[in-house]
């Protein structure tokens, strides 16, 4: 007792002095206090999130701006010089919808339609051979495996899987679809684990998504994430970011290392307890590089995460490149870790537009990608996918393209498309002003310029007929190679060629062209006007 008396004594002195102090703030005051205290701290808090997200310089430019577009007339201002970028952007489309139908015909027009379709289709831009991408069959589209696959979707154009039990020959379709296009990325290999399942989607976009909510999902139950993030780095494609959006997906986005791969030390600092999938590509989109997918694989395994691989360009190219010889790295279900896949049957499976596969390890992960109803008063109701009707004929056209040309023709199309993009990519090297960015591991090839702007020569390659895709950081173009290209990569060449020693020789942008607005863009610090750019484009496009 003894030794407790000076602690009593001590806390009434305690409480004694601290009221006496407080006697001299009104309740009010008194009350306010902590209320007061606890907004501050919760704004100094989201002010660091912010910061420690986005960084220092990003998130002072982006509080100048806010502040800036408060001061009267600046807001307006801003807005009508956004809209000049647009309409530059368009190139005119706006007033091109000038006398476009907004309503039904009063009388039905019958077969004359056609005779309308076909001179409207005349006004589209020639693509033959000189587009970035874009088509992946060679030759005409009114002869060979275009005509085939026409008509394999014009027989099955009434169908929709969603009534299985009505269409049941596109049921069986999918099915095989599905089940070759796991075969050819290792299901039938032992460290698969026998269980690669998938379904078929209408693009790379809707696989990557499938993939993003059915790994978020199945964490969720696995791990009881309630915060999901993911970690992609740089190079991995936008769909990502569109996923992050539509499914409530914090998004860590990593830079690329010295040789343009995902950084997988980057990838390992950005894990914490709410991460639930990486992200790798085979090749990436921008520079045609696959990523280190092995030593992503085992990341994944040490953490316990989920890891997609995106193959949607890939997918149909790598498995025949490494049967020719190609120095092919590891890149599907045979390296451990790898949780799903996306690939595009409409690129280099030479499938009509709009079909792509989403495959996964196992059904366990799959489930989580359905979505069932059991409250409608509709009846019970289930789909694997975002769509519910899904269109029958391209799925037939799918299944006739890769059963029409079998292994020996994707062999063949991969050796043209690979020694395409191998004299391209030494072509590039004998021009002094280029330079070919890392060292592509497929088709793409992706080329700057440290001497003159590469945007510039992108506008005169475009006076050529020639469709290129712009990049930033670095700003550079790259050519997406395709069965298109096969015949005309000398004509390329030339072209390019010329296009840079006019640059050279005659600096500034083209009349017309889009350089300025590339560059500007890449320069811009306020990424949040960028963002709104592009919206407004879209927004006034469509």
């Amino acid at each position: 007792m003894a030794d407790e008396f000076p602690i009593f004594s001590l806390i009434t002195h305690f409480r004694t002095s601290t009221n006496s102090f407080l006697s001299q703030y009104e309740p009010l005051t008194l009350l306010l206090a902590p209320i007061l205290s606890l907004f501050i701290a919760r704004f100094l808090q989201s002010v660091l999130t912010v910061v420690h997200e986005n960084g220092l310089k990003s998130s002072l430019i982006a509080s100048f701006m806010y502040l800036i577009k408060m001061i009267p007339g600046v807001t307006r201002y801003l807005d009508s010089e956004k809209q000049k970028v647009v309409d530059q952007l368009q190139s005119g489309n706006k007033s091109k919808r000038d006398g476009w139908r907004t309503e039904l015909p009063a009388a039905g027009l019958g077969s004359r339609v056609i005779g309308i379709m076909k001179e409207e289709k005349k006004k589209d831009v020639a693509w033959q051979g000189k587009c970035s991408g874009t088509i992946y069959i060679g030759g005409t589209e009114s002869e060979g495996h275009f005509s085939l696959i026409n008509e394999a979707c014009s027989m099955f154009a009434h169908t929709n899987p969603l009534h299985l039990d009505v269409f049941r020959s596109v049921v069986h379709y999918e099915a095989e679809v599905v089940a070759m296009t796991a075969a050819l990325l290792g299901s039938k290999e032992k460290a698969s684990g026998g269980e690669i399942c998938g379904n078929m989607t209408s693009g790379g976009t809707e696989s990557i998504l499938m993939a993003m909510k059915s790994s978020r999902d199945y964490m969720r139950t696995k791990k009881g994430i309630n915060q999901p993030e993911m970690i992609i780095p740089v190079s991995a494609h936008s769909a990502y970011d569109k996923a992050a959006q539509y499914f409530n997906i914090k998004l860590r986005r990593v830079p690329v290392n010295k040789e343009f791969q995902a950084d997988v030390k980057a990838i390992r600092r950005c894990i914490n307890k709410n991460t639930i999938l990486i992200v790798g590509s085979a090749p990436g989109y921008p520079h045609g590089i696959i990523d280190p997918i092995k030593e992503l694989g085992q990341l994944a395994i040490s953490f316990g995460i989920c890891f997609h691989v995106d193959l949607c360009l890939g997918g149909f190219v790598l498995p025949f490149a490494r049967k020719l010889g190609y120095p092919v790295p590891p890149f599907d279900f045979t390296v451990q870790g790898v949780t799903s896949i996306s690939i595009d049957v409409h690129k280099y499976g030479l499938a009509p537009k709009g079909t792509s596969v989403v495959l996964y390890r196992n059904h366990e992960i799959r489930k989580h990608q359905f979505v069932a109803v059991t409250e409608w008063s509709g009846g019970l109701y289930v789909s694997p996918t975002i769509a519910g009707s899904r269109p029958g004929g391209l799925i037939a056209g799918a299944w006739a393209a890769m059963m029409s040309l079998g292994e020996e023709g994707y062999l063949e199309n991969t050796r043209q498309i690979m020694e395409t993009s191998k004299k391209i990519q030494e072509g590039i090297k004998c021009i002094p002003e280029l330079f070919v960015i890392g060292k592509p591991d497929m088709t793409i090839v992706a080329f700057a310029s440290n001497i003159i702007d590469i945007f510039e020569v992108n506008d005169m390659m475009s006076s050529k007929g020639w469709h290129l895709n712009a990049l930033q950081r670095p700003n550079s173009l790259h050519i997406c190679v395709t069965l298109q290209h096969v015949s005309v990569v000398d004509d390329f060449l030339k072209d390019l060629q010329d296009s840079v020693r006019t640059v050279k020789e005659n600096p500034g942008p083209v009349s017309g062209g889009l350089a300025p607005i590339y560059g500007a863009a890449g320069r811009m610090p306020d990424r949040v006007m960028v963002q709104e750019l592009l919206v407004n484009f879209m927004d006034s496009s469509c």
